[in-house]
């Protein structure tokens, strides 16, 4: 199994990535990426080459053990890293030396520590020692959301252009600042796009603020809010997209989504000059439905502003561990 998209030793982001001129050669070996979330662990054996797409060799998926606390999580990790790195005997290659695990929250990535993943309840962990003791390989920490911006950038639906914005829109939402060819980092404080305040005054939020982002626009809010209005339930946002066409609480709630999502874009922008603006997570399976007002919305509001690309992300749901594992590819 392939991702989309080639990535061309000649092209910037895959010299920006380690794939090309002054950068180092991609190891031969096959590297592991982990994807660690509230609620699964997605993780990947991975061959990185030059020429060719990212060769998916094996995945493993595990639920994230949050009842059971920071240690269970860590070691379920641990072992299903481990278990990656034994499939690569059944591909007769050698065991990885090199893995990349990427978290929510605050990642302190230079460190190789997880300052504060609420959902996870880890604090303070040295994820890449503790790994690395673990499964006796070199693992580097990193933040899911960069991670998955960085996939997008280098094989994905940025690829190609050194200035990306990913916005996945999940759960919660953040954002992935790429800038001339660097991610903006700031210590694992930069990103939190779902923490702007787009109404003023607006619905309060878990982070103290009122009005954020997050809760008009993430797929979890399009769902609350169209349950809080019509009285009626869902199980996710995809049923209220469903009923766009004839459901004018749906069509409200969707349009405030749009047009909030919109404002922050628009203030991303001003700030990082985008040329392509990659939209994932749930919420983005949407489409059209999605995209075209956002296209719109984005564009009325601008003046100077560099006109990016709205486009949907490429990789789904293996961006985040595919983006650790080229992070892996770099550490040696």
């Amino acid at each position: 199994m392939t991702t989309s998209g080639t990535p061309d030793a000649a092209d910037p982001a895959t010299q920006r990535f380690g794939f090309g001129h002054g950068r180092p050669k991609p190891k031969s070996l096959p590297v592991i990426g982990l994807d660690v979330g509230g609620t699964a662990m997605k993780g990947l054996l991975v061959r990185l080459t030059p020429d060719a797409p990212p060769e998916v060799m094996a995945g493993v998926r595990r639920q994230t053990p949050v009842a059971d606390g920071p240690d269970a999580i860590v070691a379920t990790m641990a072992d299903a890293m481990s278990e990656l790195r034994s499939h690569a005997i059944t591909y007769g290659s050698q065991p990885p030396a090199f893995g990349g695990a990427v978290a929510p929250g605050i990642v302190d990535e230079d460190a190789g520590v997880v300052v504060n993943a609420v959902n996870l309840g880890l604090v303070n962990v040295p994820l890449a020692e503790t790994l690395s003791k673990a499964t006796d390989m070199t693992v580097v920490a990193g933040h899911d959301v960069r991670a998955g911006g960085l996939a997008e950038a280098t094989v994905g639906a940025g690829r190609g252009h050194q200035n990306v914005l990913f916005v996945p829109l999940g759960t919660g939402i953040a954002a992935s600042c790429l800038v001339d060819g660097r991610p903006l980092v700031a210590g694992g404080y930069a990103g939190e796009l779902g923490h702007v305040v787009v109404v003023p005054d607006g619905e309060p939020c878990p982070c103290g603020q009122r009005g954020c982002l997050e809760r008009y626009a993430s797929a979890a809010a399009v769902a609350r809010r169209y349950r809080e209005r019509s009285g009626h339930a869902v199980a996710g946002a995809a049923q209220v997209v469903a009923r766009l066409a004839d459901d004018p609480v749906a069509r409200q709630v969707w349009d405030e989504a749009t047009d909030t999502l919109s404002t922050a874009l628009l203030l991303s922008c001003a700030l990082l000059g985008p040329e392509v603006v990659v939209l994932g997570g749930g919420l983005a399976q949407a489409g059209d439905a999605l995209l075209d007002p956002v296209r719109e919305q984005l564009a009325a509001r601008m003046t100077f502003h560099r006109r990016p690309a709205v486009v949907a992300a490429a990789l789904g749901d293996q961006a985040g561990a595919l983006g650790a594992a080229i992070m892996a590819s770099r550490a040696g």
